[in-house]
């Protein structure tokens, strides 16, 4: 039955094809379930001929922590508050599942990071290895609920460290998707936000090379490679093809890096 829609459902995903998710290796569509509709809706599959008896709406998650504790790792449809279904990846086995993974990125990839400002604000790359879910569709998730993220950073040894920051948030595009993070734990230092005012990551504006919003006289996302909330310029770097940095955990040669957000309980 998916092979059939297949042609429809890559027109009204947005971006599947931007993301570059295959259609019978997500998770929440079935054979037999209603499947997005250009309006963001549904389409019905196998309906009764009294239309009483058709199935109802599908409610999809608006964040990996709203699927079933018992779901596995990997592809699924959200649809944020007010927004159309997106594609994320959903990791459920750390940590108690349920986080939104929304960078993920290799010092081998084939991607290339030096992107403009509308392509990171869409997303772009490959969703079952490394990509960027978009600036927006990041936006959107975290102004519905109050967000923690980890940021997970293999070292040159291939050792995984994290940095969690117990809030994240990204002002809206009229905000420059100025980043707020809150207090920081685990096993890798905080770069993101103690490593001075020129160097800092904490509530400084997103910048692109096509759109400089850092605090230096040049253009740090066009000197650094990559799209990243600058200062002048950075003490992480993990928006780049090649060697990643975070503080003096790896300066130049991280393996590879994630960053995950789920809801939390912070007061």
């Amino acid at each position: 039955m998916l092979a059939l829609v297949s042609p429809l459902l890559a027109l009204h995903i947005e971006n599947l094809e931007r993301l570059k998710a295959d259609l019978d290796e997500i998770i929440n569509i079935h054979s037999d379930g209603p499947l997005p509709d250009e309006a963001g809706g549904i389409i019905q599959q196998n309906q009764a001929a009294d239309p009483r008896q058709a199935q109802s709406h599908r409610s999809w998650p608006k964040d990996c922590s709203e699927l079933p504790a018992s779901s596995s790792s990997g592809i699924y449809i959200i649809q944020p508050t007010g927004m159309q279904t997106i594609v994320v990846y959903c990791e459920m086995s750390r940590e108690n599942g349920g986080w939104t993974v929304i960078q993920r990125n290799h010092r081998d990839t084939p991607v290339s990071w030096d992107e403009s400002w509308s392509t990171y604000k869409h997303g772009f790359g490959n969703v079952h290895t490394e990509f960027w879910l978009g600036t927006e569709y990041i936006h959107q998730i975290t102004r519905q609920k109050v967000y923690q993220v980890r940021f997970a950073i293999w070292d040159a040894s291939n050792n995984m460290k994290f940095a969690d920051y117990n809030l994240f948030s990204l002002g809206d595009e009229s905000q420059g998707y100025q980043l707020r993070l809150g207090a920081h734990s685990g096993t890798a230092e905080d770069a993101m936000a103690s490593k001075g005012t020129t160097t800092m990551h904490d509530n400084m504006k997103f910048s692109a090379k096509d759109r400089d919003q850092d605090t230096s006289s040049g253009n740090c996302a066009t000197s650094s490679g990559g799209g990243w909330w600058y200062s002048a310029c950075y003490s992480v770097r993990l928006n780049f093809r090649g060697g990643m940095t975070w503080g003096s955990l790896c300066q130049g040669n991280c393996r590879a890096s994630a960053i995950l957000i789920k809801p939390t309980t912070y007061c």
